[in-house]
């Protein structure tokens, strides 16, 4: 709990009616939530706005009210802060009720389109195996040292994340890693956020449905390095050529990781087997629990980000050696007969060609790939057909289906991806993902490779407004067993 007056010292109202220096007791957004003694924020959402509550927040206790226009009616006792923006505001004012947190450990963000979930969690299980206390912010799961805590969005509002990052002060955390999603910069969530550094991984197709053009996707992102200051690091990816527009005119110190040209942090990929890849990173070499060019990337990323945190190298390289796959990343699911599933986050264009790459470059020749993929609804709508293009032409055989189809009708997100489907192609649409997966299992033959794409770690299908249990590894499992009784 915190004065008013205090919390208010954090930014600039446009104006401000005090009823008294109340003591806030707890800081709200959403008025169903708000208790006595709250400060409620009308934050205009997509769906809603938050105006058409305060007279509910007040009701439910509220004494102090944050918006960018006054209510017509004012009510005694209430205090009123007129702002341009609530967003800004709400961010503002969390950090300093939270005691500006983020400027007590080090926090670094990671940006990009593909891979922050995975560069994200290695360096929070790269630095708990070296003896730190950490803290972890991704699209799968929050963790306050061992504490988990569920996930709701890649980057969480303002109110919840500073309240987060104190509670890791609090418990000693040394570092937090942090995805951080081009919406969260747009809304704000991170401003305020002192980081110590930010790791760019890459850009492609994704996000156009809330952007609305790619230039707009670029500045959003590029915003995070942009609030660097100069005792912090920027780690960007030489092989994306996006990489150097993030740093352009950046404060921090800038640094690149790379597998094709020189660099800071260069690695080389020696060889490549089923269960990992030998690296020479350096001047060492070092085997990872790990597949594929993207991973590499990934991993050159964790490994010049801990480098830039001060880490020692030999620590650094037996705890990269030790590292496993984060969860719904490239995960293998085998059944007894000698088939081989792979479910990846694959669900953009990029993404999925990455992973299909990393399949070709170790199934042996007579090895068939099947491809399950779909195209989320109510989301950007012009990657439908690229992602089909690609698992046609990749594919032995592809089977198209859902992907969270949500209030559009799935039939007509499968007719959207035929259009990309590539001539001669062997495709299957099927809507039903279930059904889909046990037609691939059907298909599929003893070596043969299954790729589920699109899903990866999460547990749920969303059909309708209803969020309805499926998990992709479940099914594969149960149409593993099915297929071999």
């Amino acid at each position: 709990m915190k004065q008013l007056s205090e919390i208010l010292s954090a930014i600039t109202p446009r104006s401000f009616t005090a009823a008294s220096d109340s003591v806030v007791t707890a800081l709200q957004y959403d008025s169903r939530k708000v208790e006595p003694g709250n400060c409620f924020f009308a934050i205009r959402g997509t769906q809603s706005d938050g105006h058409d509550y305060i007279a509910s927040a007040i009701e439910r206790g509220a004494t102090a009210i944050v918006c960018e226009q006054m209510p017509e009616k004012i009510v005694e006792g209430v205090s009123y802060i007129e702002v341009e923006d609530s967003n800004s505001a709400m961010a503002d004012i969390a950090a300093a009720y939270y005691g500006n947190p983020s400027h007590q450990l080090a926090l670094v963000g990671v940006t990009g389109t593909n891979g922050k979930t995975t560069i994200a969690t290695l360096l929070y299980d790269l630095y708990r195996a070296m003896g730190y206390k950490v803290g972890l912010i991704s699209t799968v799961v929050y963790r306050i040292g061992e504490r988990e805590i569920v996930s709701t969005h890649t980057t969480p509002d303002a109110i919840r994340l500073n309240a987060m990052l104190r509670e890791m002060v609090d418990m000693g955390c040394d570092y937090c890693f942090m995805e951080v999603s081009s919406h969260s910069v747009v809304q704000e969530r991170i401003r305020g956020l002192r980081f110590r550094g930010a790791i760019f991984t890459n850009l492609t197709h994704d996000h156009l449905d809330y952007h609305g053009t790619f230039a707009e996707y670029i500045k959003a992102k590029k915003r995070l390095f942009d609030s660097l200051d100069k005792r912090a690091f920027a780690l960007t990816n030489a092989d994306d050529r996006n990489g150097e527009v993030m740093v352009q005119n950046c404060r921090a110190q800038v640094s690149r990781y790379s597998l094709r040209q020189m660099a800071d942090f260069r690695c080389k990929i020696l060889e490549t087997h089923f269960d990992g890849m030998l690296l020479k990173i350096g001047n060492h070499e070092v085997w990872v629990n790990f597949l594929g060019r993207f991973n590499a990337s990934n991993l050159m990323a964790v490994y010049g980000a801990a480098t830039l945190l001060g880490a020692d190298e030999q620590e650094l390289l037996q705890g990269l050696s030790t590292l496993h796959s984060v969860s719904g990343r490239f995960e293998p699911v085998r059944s007894d007969d000698g088939k081989v599933a792979i479910v990846d986050y694959a669900h953009t264009p990029d993404a999925l060609e990455n992973v299909i790459a990393t399949i070709n470059d170790i199934r042996s020749e007579g090895q068939r790939l099947i491809v399950v993929c779909g195209c989320g609804g109510d989301r950007d709508s012009t990657k439908r057909p690229e992602m089909a293009r690609i698992a046609s032409r990749e594919a032995d055989i592809a089977i198209l289906t859902s992907d969270n189809p949500r209030t559009e009708d799935p039939e007509k997100i499968l007719d959207q991806m035929m259009e990309g489907v590539e001539p001669g192609a062997q495709v299957l649409r099927i809507s039903d993902r279930r059904q889909a997966i046990r037609t691939a299992v059907m298909l599929a033959t003893k070596g043969d490779i299954i790729l589920v794409a699109g899903k990866g770690h999460e547990t749920y299908q969303i059909i309708g407004r209803e969020k309805l249990h499926f998990d992709d590894r479940e099914e594969l499992r149960a149409a593993f067993d099915a297929n071999t009784r």
